[in-house]
């Protein structure tokens, strides 16, 4: 075939309209050719599917056209629409492969071969589809060639291939339709299947992934791979896990983020970033709640709305105007008053000043899930949502130097980075280095820490004096805990919470207010 013109384009068109019917309308651009070796890629930044033009011309000697551009659509769509669904799922099952495989290259391989069996098998079940024409006729290597071999087994067709039967055999007892018992499938699957992948990746086959070739993270939107870090965030077993992940995909990720975007969180290795980017994610999924400092009564009664009058009400609260100058009950309308409040001071969301712990009786952030570190990043979260500021304060032996103050910002690269800073030394805080975070607006306080703070009483009088609203958080249960609560019990503008496990986050209200009125 020559070089692919508009009749071409036309055809891929026409059959793209019957696909689309076949797999029930889905929300897909419309296809279009791309320079490359690749079979297909769907990109799921604007949901369209790419189609090699250099495969299309190759294959065509082989495939007729019209069966080629069915069956690479078909195989797209099917991806799209059934594995892995979204990028959680796809992350998921790079996780419970490399579990297995212990290499990231290996991992990444089987997940795109157990992808494509999931995705091809769930076609050919459901509709007619020229697949197993293009697998018959498409070059296969030893890995393809065992892939191929379980086409055969699970789909009863003829493709050509000769041998693999014990691995074929074995692949064929798993439930790909099954999307509930993926994870324990692909990892039954990488068992299997691991022999011919060391092999492939030894003799360097591994550049060619196949006629429908490989699935990059780097295809995904922006938004779904924030919602994925997020859900991934909350599923892991802490920082240590979730740096791994996001270090076997960084290069994926900054394509699929941006540079500038994924600077936010991403770095080599094990890096302060990516644990940064964890506490951020796993912040995002709690979405804390802020409530506004309340306007200030005036102290004056003010007509608010009519009631009717009844007998023994009194007389000088009676509206002449809308009881037409009658004086009976169920006619004639009275005022009801309502405290004023004062012209101007709207409701608004305070700065906030966060007051975090990390002496070494506090959990290092980058090694193990810090509550602190999480209470925090949720309190930062919530107040950058609501269009505040937020300083931070990191304390260990403030007085040793074990410190670190960042003054107001909007910025959530450095206020994480600040947050997650561990100094593993004393407890010891300044409230002189609180009192200059202060300004002219009374910023919140939010305040997290397991309250071993040697100088705790001052820490009480500061809070017993200021004006602030104070939010408290103690990690775990002690005697300086029952100090500080029975201490500032009776200060309404103080609010104290503990926090056990990650469930008691949520229960977390920022800066709630009881009958506290903050005087400015």
């Amino acid at each position: 075939m020559g070089p692919l013109d508009r009749n071409n384009k036309n055809t891929l068109l026409e059959i793209w309209k019957k696909v689309r019917k076949d797999h029930l309308f889905p929300e897909i651009a419309d296809p279009e050719f791309k320079e490359g070796d690749e079979a297909v890629g769907l990109d799921i930044k604007d949901k369209r599917i790419r189609i090699s033009k250099e495969f299309v011309e190759r294959m065509s000697e082989r495939v007729p056209v019209e069966s080629l551009f069915e069956g690479l659509l078909d195989h797209a769509v099917s991806h799209y629409l059934f594995c892995p669904w979204d990028l959680t799922n796809h992350i998921r099952l790079y996780r419970e492969a490399k579990k297995i495989l212990k290499s990231r290259d290996l991992a990444k391989r089987a997940t795109d071969l157990f992808m494509d069996v999931v995705a091809d098998t769930t076609c050919v079940s459901q509709k007619e589809t020229p697949i197993p024409h293009i697998y018959r006729s498409a070059d296969k290597n030893e890995v393809q060639s065992a892939i191929y071999a379980l086409y055969q087994k699970i789909w009863e067709v003829d493709l050509g291939v000769q041998g693999h039967e014990e691995v074929s055999r074995k692949l064929s007892r798993l439930p790909y339709m099954d999307r509930s018992k993926w994870l324990e499938s692909i990892k039954r699957f990488s068992r299997i299947i691991a022999p011919l992948l060391k092999k492939e990746l030894n003799t360097q086959s591994m550049q060619n992934p196949g006629p429908m070739g490989s699935h990059s993270i780097s295809s995904y939107s922006e938004e779904e791979i924030h919602k994925a870090l997020r859900e991934i965030a909350s599923e892991v077993k802490g920082p240590s896990e979730f740096s791994d992940l996001v270090s076997d995909f960084e290069k994926d990720l900054k394509e699929g983020l941006g540079e500038k975007e994924a600077s936010m969180g991403l770095g080599p290795g094990r890096s302060l970033d990516a644990d940064i980017l964890y506490y951020m994610k796993l912040a995002e999924r709690y979405m804390l709640p802020v409530k506004k400092i309340p306007m200030k009564r005036s102290g004056s009664l003010y007509p608010h709305h009519h009631s009717p009058w009844e007998v023994g009400k009194p007389f000088q609260d009676i509206d002449p105007w809308t009881s037409f100058g009658k004086l009976m009950p169920g006619i004639t309308q009275t005022w009801i008053r309502k405290e004023g409040e004062i012209f101007g001071n709207e409701e608004r969301i305070p700065d906030c000043i966060i007051i975090i712990d990390s002496s070494g009786s506090m959990p290092d952030p980058k090694r193990h899930l810090s509550y602190a570190v999480l209470g925090a990043a949720c309190a930062c979260d919530a107040y950058l949502r609501s269009d505040a500021q937020v300083a931070v304060y990191n304390f260990s032996d403030a007085g040793a130097g074990g410190k670190r103050i960042l003054p107001f910002s909007k910025k959530r690269k450095d206020i994480y980075r600040a947050i997650c800073h561990y100094f593993g030394g004393g407890t010891r805080l300044m409230v002189e280095h609180i009192e200059s975070l202060q300004n002219s607006q009374i910023p919140d306080i939010f305040l997290i820490t397991d309250m071993q703070i040697t100088n705790l009483e001052t820490l009480i009088e500061y809070f017993n004096e200021c004006k602030n609203r104070v939010t408290a958080v103690h990690i775990g249960k002690s005697r300086q805990v029952e100090t500080f609560r029975q201490s500032l019990q009776i200060r309404k503008n103080v609010s104290i919470f503990a926090v056990e496990k990650k469930e008691d986050i949520p229960k977390i209200v920022l800066g709630k207010v009881k009958e506290y009125i903050v005087h400015q």
